[in-house]
């Protein structure tokens, strides 16, 4: 019997997420009738191979079982679970307990002969030449010490667990599967800019040019995806205006989410913008300075967009014959037609819409964030992404899917490498933590990878509008050290813009979704140096870079959160502490589960503040922090072990 297999997600039906040399942990209960033992494998391919390699399973107790597997290329692998009685097993063991109280075992190792002969008959060369010794001692001399040597063996055990009888194995129904993708579908810092707010000049149109010479900086700051907005055409009609107005003023240049002209559609660049070959000048540029392109793709059309002639069924029509534009009760988006996924033309449609994917990975783009992915056909995305991933392994796919946590779940199971959630509206200590123990700590984390935004060109959160720079920073770090992959719309995070279009609500006022901006990156108010620090204490420590050991710890006080994160090879340990008042001086103790964090309470331990480069010495689980909005509201600790070298001196590592 093989019950209760994990990780599996819905019955086998989706598969779970892991990064290229991960180890892949699964369990199982494995049993059968009787007193017989039984023996259990992982076994397991990747799709590249025909051949199955086994592991064998480890006993933890109750019937439960355990290996693992290393995924050591991209691309997707498949594992199940086989078990069988251990006929020789149960055979050795019972012979063991006679020969504990001293009882005649000669007709038992007769017995084991016959086992052993069975087995000769499967192997082949000198395993067979082997087996059949060992059998004929163990049947003509059994009142021999030989023959019991030879049957406690554990040689003998090796060679007859690879010969055993496989026609009685019972293989699990189902078998299961792993997406594997490349490093930085884990672990990411995103920086978003509009390519068209990037000239020197002030009210000029910027160009990939200009975002090319944007790349050291961007660089500098520590960041390794630069996530642009739709670089595609524009349409004239109904164009918004400043500040999402309904009319447009000579002049404005609209929203860049309103994609489609009569220059083209989806696979277009805006001419002020460049040309096809500046684009790819750019890609090439920002891969060497350590930056990927991330391109975003949204599936909707400008009423100019050429598909609107082309192919009208894509379209859906209203009682009066016009296309039915976009809408959100009482919000009217008269510039954006949606796109039919229920039309009787959805195939010619999928195939349009893959087209648009791969045209952009010929141009050397392989990660895409994807616009409200949750409001078209969840079949769609399951195909499509299985399409290209079967062709382009290493595509990355990040869901702008700020909706019900079920259609996020569903999205990250159908093939998303990566979700925006709901951090960003997470303010308390409380909210925060419940939401990390969820995301990290259920089987949602098997699937669904988080990247945590503190804004976007359409979030500014209330947090930022009323705390200023400290909500800026403590969002930041919060951000960048609870989740592997983060990212900031900036120049506006680091210049702290954080004026709404209106009280309550989160649109910034003249909103760079709607004009040019220029923004002035040497301002000295800049965060970019503290951005920098903590994306260096990220890159520098692996920690940082995983999410299996994140611990929470208790604190007195509750605007300070604390918690902890391993490296999967638990040499590196960073510590956390956070103050989430953006207004005063926050103090208290926590109190550190040493245990979780490897640490004796004997001994001292250093903490070296990562963020201002200065140490602390701890001792025991409860400690004083102390923490100001008005300087640095965080610490980010490696901790440090005290060790004692062979000279006699203590250091800390």
């Amino acid at each position: 019997m093989i019950e209760g297999v994990d990780p599996e997600i819905d019955a086998g039906r989706f598969p779970i997420k892991r990064i290229i040399g991960d180890a892949v942990q699964v369990e199982a209960d494995v049993f059968g009738d009787g007193h017989d033992h039984v023996i259990c494998y992982l076994q397991f391919r990747h799709e590249d191979d025909s051949l199955q390699q086994r592991v064998r399973m480890e006993p933890l107790g109750n019937d439960r079982w355990r290996a693992s597997l290393q995924v050591s290329k991209i691309g997707r692998y498949f594992y199940t679970i086989v078990g069988s009685v251990n006929h020789f097993g149960t055979w050795r063991s019972d012979l063991l307990k006679r020969l504990e109280v001293g009882q005649d075992v000669c007709l038992e190792l007769q017995t084991g002969g016959l086992l052993v002969e069975q087995a000769a008959r499967r192997a082949e060369g000198k395993d067979a030449i082997q087996l059949n010794e060992w059998a004929h001692i163990l049947r003509t001399e059994c009142d021999s010490e030989d023959a019991k040597v030879v049957a406690l063996d554990p040689i003998l055990a090796e060679v007859m667990e690879q010969y055993a009888d496989t026609s009685l194995e019972t293989k699990y129904e189902r078998e299961l599967s792993i997406v594997v993708d490349r490093e930085r579908g884990r672990f990411s810092s995103w920086y978003e800019l509009f390519p068209r707010s990037c000239s020197p000049v002030a009210g000029k149109h910027g160009t990939f040019r200009d975002v090319e010479d944007r790349l050291p900086y961007i660089s500098r700051l520590g960041f390794d995806v630069l996530y642009l907005p739709p670089i595609h055409p524009i349409g004239e009609s109904f164009r918004k205006g400043k500040n999402n107005s309904v009319t447009a003023e000579p002049g404005d240049v609209g929203s860049p989410w309103a994609i489609g002209s009569e220059i083209g559609g989806h696979t277009a660049i805006h001419p002020e913008l460049g040309t096809l070959e500046d684009f790819q000048h750019l890609v090439a540029a920002a891969k060497k300075s350590g930056l990927e392109i991330a391109l975003d793709i949204a599936f909707q059309c400008s009423p100019d967009h050429p598909w609107v002639k082309e192919h009208p069924k894509w379209f859906r029509k209203r009682a009066d014959g016009s296309i039915q534009y976009a809408e959100n009760p009482p919000k009217k988006y008269q510039d954006i037609y949606p796109l039919d996924f229920e039309s009787e033309d959805w195939g010619a449609l999928w195939d349009g819409l893959k087209r648009v994917f791969t045209f952009w990975i010929e141009q050397g783009v392989r990660i895409f964030r994807v616009d409200n992915p949750h409001t078209k056909a969840f079949p769609f995305w399951e195909w499509v992404i299985g399409e290209i991933k079967r062709e382009h392994r290493d595509v990355l796919f990040l869901a702008e899917a700020f909706t019900r946590p079920r259609v996020m779940e569903r999205l990250a199971k159908l093939g998303f490498s990566q979700s925006y959630t709901y951090f960003t509206w997470r303010n308390t200590k409380q909210a925060l933590t419940e939401y990390l123990e969820q995301l990290v700590g259920t089987e949602v984390g098997e699937y669904f990878r988080p990247n945590f935004w503190p804004n976007t060109p359409d979030i500014l959160p209330e947090p930022l509008q009323i705390g200023a720079r400290p909500a800026f920073m403590s969002q930041l770090v919060l951000a960048a050290t609870l989740a592997t992959s983060y990212g900031i719309y900036g120049p506006a995070f680091e210049l702290q813009e954080n004026t709404p279009a209106k009280v309550g609500g989160e649109e910034y006022l003249y909103s760079e979704k709607y004009e040019l901006k220029h923004w002035d990156l040497d301002n000295p108010k800049s965060l970019a140096p503290f951005i920098e620090s903590v994306n260096n204490a990220r890159r520098e420590n692996a920690a940082l870079q995983a999410s299996h050991a994140l611990v929470f710890h208790p604190t007195d006080n509750p605007y300070l959160i604390c918690y902890s994160k391993k490296s999967v090879d638990e040499a590196n340990t960073v510590l956390v502490v956070v103050n989430i008042d953006s207004f005063h001086v926050q103090s208290g103790w926590v109190d550190l589960d040493l245990d979780k964090l490897g640490l004796d309470s004997r001994e001292p331990y250093q903490l070296h503040d990562q963020l201002t480069d200065t140490r602390y010495l701890w001792q025991g689980p409860r400690n004083y922090i102390e923490l100001s909005p008005l300087k640095i509201p965080a610490h980010v600790f490696r901790v440090l072990r005290r060790v004692r070298s062979e000279k006699d001196f203590d250091y800390y590592l």
